[in-house]
C-alpha cells in the first residue's frame, strides 16, 4: 500500500512537470525552439525590480532586462553600458558620464504614441534616487552610502560626487540595483513594478506565473552589437521554470528539456562527474562543462557574544581549524570542483588573497588545543552545536566526524535556509555554515564583515567580533588609492581576523556550467551571472 501511494505521488509530480513544460511552449513557437533558451531556476525568482535584486538568481534574470551606466565582461573588467565614456576628477571625488543618445526603454502603452522613448541623464537622477529614499526601502540603498549627491547636467552627462574617495565605487554602479527605470513606468504600477518591469535590456518582459514560469522575448530596440555590427541578442526568447527539486532539474536536462545546469548538486554530481571532476564519458557527446574562479567563500562562523564556553574559547576556534583535512574533504564531497580554504576570508582573484594567510590540517595540535581547554575550563568534554542548511550537511558531517577524531563533539542541526538566516542575523546560533559571495570587485566588501560598526542584525557581522586595530585599518583603507597599500592593508586585517579564528573559512568555490552542446556563447564569470545577450543555438 505505502508503495502504491508513492508511486502515485511520483507519477503525479513528474505529470506537473510535463504540464509545465508543455504549457511554457504555448508561449513560444516550437518551430524556433532553437531561438529559445531554457533554464531552471531552482531557488526560485523574488523580484524583477532592480532595486530590490539582492540574490544572485533575481540579479541574472535582471541582468536580461535592466542595464545600468557601466557593465563588467566575463574577466569582471568595467566596460561602457549606457555611458559611452567617463571622467573621474584628480581629487577622485567627481565621476562625470556621457550617455549614448540610442538607449531605448522597452515598449509600453504609457508611453504614448511611440510606445518607448529614450534614456535621458534625468533617468539616472530618478533612478538612483529611488534607490536611496527611504520609503521605498531598497535593500540597494547602500551602494550609494559613500555618494554625496548626483544630478542630470543635461540630457547626455550625469555627474556624481562622493564623500570620499572610493576606489572601488565605479564596480558598484555596475551592480542591477543601480540599473535605470522609468518614472512613469515605476509610478503607475508602484510595487508591482516587480512583476511589470520595463527597462532597457536585452531581453523584455512577457509572462511571469511566479513559481511556475517566466518567459521572456528578444528587444528588439536593444542598443548594443556584435564585434560584426549584429545587433544583440541572437535569442528570441528565454524560458525559465522554478522546479525546486535538483534531480528533477538534471533530469530536465540530461533529457534535452533545459539547456542548461547552473550548479552542481550532491544529489547527481557522481552520475554526472568522475571523482576528480570530469565529465563521465556517457555525457561527452552531449554536454559542455565548463568551470572558473568563483569570488564565493564559503565558511563556518562562530558568534562570540554566545554564553557557550567552547564558543568563547581561541582555543576550541582554533582547533576546530586545524581539524579537518579540507583538501580530502573538496575531493570526496565535491568531486574536486573549488579550492580548498587553507587562505583567508579572501577568495583567490580578489586583491589581498594570500595563500598562507589561514590555517592547513594539523590533527595533532587540534588535539593540543582541546586538551589545553579542557584543563583551563574543567569540561571534560567539550560540545558545540553547528547549524546548516540540508544542502551543505554532507560537509558539515564530514567536519563532525573528523573532529570527534581530535577530541570535539559537534551537534549538526539542519534548519531552512531562510530560518538560519534569521537565526544568524539575531545572534540564535552559536556556529553556523554561511557564505559570502562578492557584491562588487574590491576586497573591502569581504572585510566589512570584520567591521564592528557592523554588527548585526543591523550589519553583516554575524560573529560580533570587535577589533580596534582592525576597525583602524578598514577606516584608513577607504583612503588608499594606491593598489599595492591597499592589498597589504586587507591582508593584514584578514590575517588578523584568522589569528582570532572567528570563522572556518571552508573552500573558496568555483563556478560550474554546464550546457548542451548546440549551445555557444554562455561564457563564464566569477560572479556567476547569467549574461544571454551572446548566446546561440544551433538546430539538433
Amino acid at each position: 500500500m505505502i508503495i502504491t501511494v508513492v508511486l502515485r505521488q511520483r507519477f503525479l509530480y513528474y505529470l506537473c512537470i510535463c504540464v509545465l513544460f508543455f504549457s511554457c511552449g504555448k508561449d513560444l513557437n516550437s518551430n524556433k525552439d532553437h531561438l529559445v533558451f531554457r533554464y531552471n531556476e531552482y531557488a526560485n525568482i523574488n523580484t524583477l525590480d532592480p532595486a530590490f535584486s539582492r540574490t544572485l538568481q533575481d540579479n541574472s534574470i535582471n541582468n536580461q532586462l535592466f542595464n545600468g551606466l557601466v557593465q563588467l565582461d566575463d574577466k569582471l573588467n568595467i566596460e561602457p553600458c549606457i555611458a559611452k565614456s567617463w571622467v573621474i576628477s584628480e581629487d577622485a571625488l567627481s565621476y562625470t558620464f556621457n550617455l549614448r543618445n540610442d538607449v531605448l526603454f522597452h515598449k509600453h502603452s504609457l508611453f504614448g504614441q511611440d510606445s518607448t522613448r529614450t534614456v535621458l541623464a534625468k533617468d539616472f537622477e530618478y533612478s538612483l534616487n529611488r534607490l536611496r529614499d527611504k520609503k521605498v526601502a531598497a535593500p540597494g540603498s547602500w551602494v550609494l552610502n559613500k555618494v554625496n549627491d548626483f544630478k542630470a547636467l543635461n540630457d547626455t552627462i550625469f555627474e556624481i560626487r562622493l564623500k570620499q574617495p572610493f576606489p572601488a565605487f565605479i564596480s558598484l554602479l555596475a551592480m542591477k540595483y543601480c540599473s535605470v527605470v522609468p518614472q512613469e513606468i515605476v509610478e503607475y504600477y508602484g510595487n508591482d513594478f516587480r512583476s511589470n518591469p520595463i527597462g532597457t535590456g536585452p531581453f523584455k518582459f512577457k509572462r511571469w506565473e511566479e513559481n511556475i514560469k517566466l518567459v521572456l522575448r528578444r528587444n528588439e530596440n536593444y542598443f548594443e552589437k556584435d564585434k560584426n555590427g549584429n545587433q544583440l541578442p541572437y535569442l528570441e526568447a528565454v524560458a525559465l521554470t522554478f522546479l525546486p527539486d535538483k534531480q528533477s532539474e538534471f533530469l530536465q536536462f540530461a533529457q534535452g528539456n533545459i539547456d542548461y545546469l547552473q550548479s552542481l548538486d550532491a544529489s547527481y554530481k557522481d552520475e554526472l562527474l568522475t571523482a576528480d571532476g570530469r565529465l563521465r564519458e556517457k555525457y561527452k557527446s552531449t554536454t559542455n562543462m565548463t568551470t572558473g574562479p568563483y569570488l564565493n567563500t564559503e565558511y563556518l562562523g562562530f558568534y562570540l557574544d554566545s554564553e557557550t564556553p567552547e564558543i568563547q574559547s581561541k582555543l576550541i576556534r582554533k582547533a576546530i581549524n586545524y581539524g579537518f583535512n579540507r583538501k580530502k574533504m573538496m575531493m570526496y564531497l565535491r568531486n574536486g570542483i573549488g579550492n580548498p580554504a587553507n587562505g583567508g576570508f579572501i577568495p583567490i582573484g580578489l586583491e589581498g588573497y594570500k595563500k598562507t594567510n589561514g590555517f592547513n590540517y594539523q590533527p595533532e595540535k587540534a588535539k593540543q588545543l582541546i586538551e589545553q581547554f579542557k584543563k583551563e575550563s574543567g569540561i571534560k568534554s567539550p560540545k558545540i552545536d553547528l547549524v546548516t542548511t540540508s544542502n551543505y550537511l554532507d560537509l558539515c558531517e564530514f567536519i563532525q566526524r573528523e573532529l570527534e577524531k581530535v577530541g570535539l563533539t559537534i551537534n549538526v542541526d539542519v534548519m531552512p535556509e531562510a530560518a538560519l538566516r534569521s537565526a544568524r542575523y539575531n545572534g540564535k546560533v552559536d556556529m553556523f555554515r554561511s557564505s559570502w559571495v562578492a557584491d562588487y570587485l574590491d576586497a573591502e566588501n569581504y572585510l566589512s564583515i570584520f567591521y564592528s560598526k557592523n554588527f548585526a542584525p543591523n550589519g553583516s557581522n554575524y560573529f560580533h567580533f570587535k577589533n580596534n586595530t582592525v576597525d583602524s585599518l578598514y577606516n584608513k583603507a577607504f583612503t588608499i588609492t594606491d593598489i599595492n597599500e591597499r592589498k597589504h592593508l586587507y591582508t593584514t586585517i584578514d590575517s588578523l581576523a584568522m589569528d582570532n579564528a572567528i570563522m572556518v573559512p571552508l573552500y573558496y568555490d568555483e563556478v560550474v556550467r554546464f550546457t548542451r552542446k548546440n549551445v555557444s556563447g554562455l561564457g563564464i564569470n566569477p560572479i556567476n551571472m547569467i549574461d544571454l545577450k551572446r548566446v546561440k543555438k544551433l538546430k539538433e
